[in-house]
């Protein structure tokens, strides 16, 4: 009887899986995690498989399955959205499968153990070892720790006196990852509107079946109380719910908004997580032990026991893209998965992406519309600075009548946002005696004077070097200047304008760890700062009650890259920020400081007319054929020889097959043509709506010149970044 045969897939960098014997003792099914060996090594993957066919005469060729390891199985639901994934985004199945695999160590979890008296007197009664029993007398078991703490002892009295049987080692059972969150625990007071659009939420939680619904409310108007009441239906029913956010900053307040609600905190996913805690996460959630996961857009592809809904908060953000590695997008990956396990999907936003809204126009999403901010605040004002006829003074950032504004809201015990998009101290520094400009040597980009570090950075590659005492150049000392500002140079004029005042900047650059940046939000929150300077870091999800004013410094910044989406983003990140201001109490007020007043996306803002500023984008798009009327990928090719890297584009672009689907542009240097030493040229393929782009590329892959030395190909499809 010839042997069974599986099909396994590993977490490599190969499109298909790897044919082994399955021994019958194993009892393997399609979708258990295996060791097999692969190589020189044995390696962890997944039965992909069963029952496979092979030529005759190669079983006996074919290695063995190792052993079935004792974790739950992959479901066929997240097997089927793996090979969707790869199939949509060109990547190898391999990886997007490790994706999946990230579990962080799986071995055995370590002991938790505490102490408490044990009855028997120490041989010698220290001082130290009093206060140790009289700490203890209450019989509560205590960590070793915890019992040194609370005794004011080294943890070494408290080794003596377990190694005397004064005290005596008690095994702690293992925490779970997450507490079970109570449907019921603090029912919310909701609005007629909120209460509404959460009738609908729960009701398609409660029916199941695929459904996408848009929840659109302008800043301010609870939709996370409402999405949270899907989320209770759903733990009513005993499923779990993932809520993506784009940012790990955002999680801060949504984890102690989700306890008031919900009695305890959900379980996170995300990159800081400590290899321990992302294998016990991991763990959980295969096993059905977490209800709800909140999590960067990694979450969408852990093994739910049964999931029963999905959250993608902020939907519009463009953090749901990965650019690395396999590029895919969180938001319509996650849609992806919600209609092949056949469960809802809610989409929430103040700003919701024009794709988003063609498809809530045209009926393929479900609309749930807050129009209005929660307890009756008002939506704050906005007022364009021209900074033509009422600038700043010279080598100042910030325009009298913004300065005037933030004195009055000071005086009036608010807080105020300065906000710049733009990191650093100076984006360039110069030589004033020869023009010379320092700019990155492995980059086609200025390094990023970073005041507060002493360095001069290179945001594209990481490259840092201290400022040189004289110029390479012309040899001058002391002859570079500062151009431009960044926040830490906004920072100095703050200062100079409000001494008095409490200032906070807020910056990626400046995040020492996730625990510290949390602090420094819950500062903002609790009034203990009264001036803020923040990136895109403090645009969206915060609430700050005490903000009133928010002072857009360079609100053109972003408007001139060439970027198809520029228009968008930047309306979406004006109007997140200016919508920080006036949430709880007074009357919010935005202020922008623009070159250009009469650009549709300032005159939008000004107006507060979304519909306008949507109305002109979709119209837009849909002349020139640009998503979501039509369809773009990219292709970078980039290596460490210029002309090299430009003869295989040009190569590259002959082999496209013809099609009167579509239209091949390029090959053109990208925007940034040269990072980390490597050049770099783009192709743009640009086709119908209707028009399958991905196997196109395939086919177009498959007749692709071959690669010589250090040539990267990087296909991107539905590319976000334009750079």
């Amino acid at each position: 009887m010839a042997p069974r045969i599986v099909d396994v897939l590993v977490p490599v960098a190969l499109d298909h899986a790897y044919s082994y014997r399955a021994p019958e003792e194993l009892g393997l099914s399609v979708g258990d995690l295996v060791a097999v060996p692969l190589g020189p090594r044995e390696a962890l993957g997944v039965v992909w498989a069963d029952n496979v066919a092979v030529q005759p005469g190669l079983h006996n060729r074919l290695k063995d399955v190792e052993a079935k390891l004792d974790y739950s199985p992959l479901k066929e639901e997240l097997r089927k959205f793996v090979d969707w994934v790869a199939n949509y985004t060109l990547a190898p199945r391999g990886m997007v499968l490790r994706m999946t695999l990230r579990m962080g160590d799986l071995g055995p979890e370590r002991e938790r153990v505490a102490v408490r008296l044990a009855g028997r007197p120490p041989q010698r009664l220290t001082p130290a070892r009093r206060r140790v029993l009289d700490a203890l007398a209450d019989g509560l078991l205590r960590t070793r720790s915890e019992a040194a703490k609370d005794a004011g002892v080294s943890a070494g009295v408290i080794d003596g006196l377990v190694d005397e049987g004064t005290l005596e080692v008690v095994a702690l059972p293992s925490q779970p990852v997450a507490s079970q969150p109570d449907p019921d625990y603090r029912a919310p007071e909701l609005t007629v509107p909120q209460r509404m659009a959460a009738d609908i939420l729960r009701g398609a939680a409660r029916q199941g079946g695929f459904m996408v619904d848009l929840l659109d409310g302008v800043t301010g108007s609870g939709k996370t109380e409402v999405y949270f009441e899907a989320i209770a239906e759903t733990i009513r029913k005993g499923r779990q719910s993932l809520v993506l956010m784009p940012e790990i900053a955002l999680t801060a307040q949504f984890l102690d908004r989700f306890a008031q609600r919900f009695g305890t905190r959900p379980a996170e996913w995300h990159s800081e997580l400590g290899a321990r805690r992302r294998a016990r996460t991991w763990s959980a959630v295969a096993a059905g032990e977490v209800n709800v996961v909140v999590g960067a857009r990694s979450a969408l592809f852990l093994p739910y026991a049964d999931l029963g809904l999905i959250v993608v908060d902020e939907e519009h953000d463009a953090g749901y893209k990965q650019e690395d590695g396999v590029h895919y997008h969180a938001r319509d990956m996650a849609v992806v998965r919600a209609r092949i396990a056949d469960i809802p999907i809610v989409l929430s936003s103040a700003t919701p992406s024009v794709e988003t809204v063609v498809n809530a126009r045209r009926g393929r999403y479900r609309r749930l519309a807050l129009a209005e901010r929660f307890g009756g605040q008002h939506l704050p004002t906005i007022e364009a600075i021209d900074l033509k006829h009422e600038g700043p003074p010279r080598g100042r950032f910030i325009a009298p009548r913004l300065a005037g504004a933030v004195k009055t809201a000071l005086e009036h015990g608010e807080q105020a946002l300065f906000f710049l998009n733009r990191r650093g101290y100076a984006p360039l520094t110069l030589c004033r005696s020869c023009g010379f400009r320092l700019n990155c040597p492995n980059c086609d980009a200025w390094l990023v004077d970073h005041r507060f570090k002493r360095q001069l950075v290179c945001h594209h590659c990481g490259f840092s070097t201290p400022p040189p005492a004289a110029c390479p150049k012309c040899n001058a000392t002391d002859s570079f200047v500062a151009c431009g500002p960044g926040v830490e140079r906004l920072e100095e004029e703050v200062a100079a304008l409000f001494p008095e005042q409490r200032v906070l900047v807020l910056s990626s650059d400046l995040v020492v760890s996730i625990e510290r940046m949390r602090e420094e939000f819950r500062e903002i929150e609790q009034g203990r700062v009264d001036i803020v300077i923040g990136t895109q870091l403090v645009a969206k999800g915060h609430h700050f009650p005490r903000l009133n004013l928010v002072g857009v410094v360079d609100a053109d910044l972003g408007l001139g890259s060439g970027d198809p989406r520029a228009v968008e983003r930047t309306f979406q990140l004006l109007h997140q920020v200016i919508g920080r201001a006036g949430r709880e109490e007074g009357r919010g007020i935005g202020y922008l400081q623009t070159h250009q007043p009469e650009h549709p996306v300032m005159k939008a803002l000004i107006a507060q007319d979304r519909e306008a500023f949507y109305n002109s984008e979709i119209a837009v798009r849909e002349r020139s054929a640009y998503p979501p009327f039509g369809r773009l990928a990219s292709m970078l090719i980039t290596g460490v020889d210029k002309h090299a890297t430009e003869g295989f584009a040009r190569r590259l672009a002959a082999a496209a097959p013809s099609s009167e689907g579509v239209k091949v542009l390029g090959p053109a240097e990208a925007p940034l043509a040269l990072i980390r030493g490597r050049h770099r040229f783009r192709l743009m393929v640009k086709s119908a709506r209707n028009f399958d782009l991905p196997a196109y590329l395939r086919a177009w892959l498959e007749r692709a010149p071959k690669r010589k030395g250090d040539l990267k190909l990087d296909v991107d499809v539905d590319p976000q970044s334009f750079l």
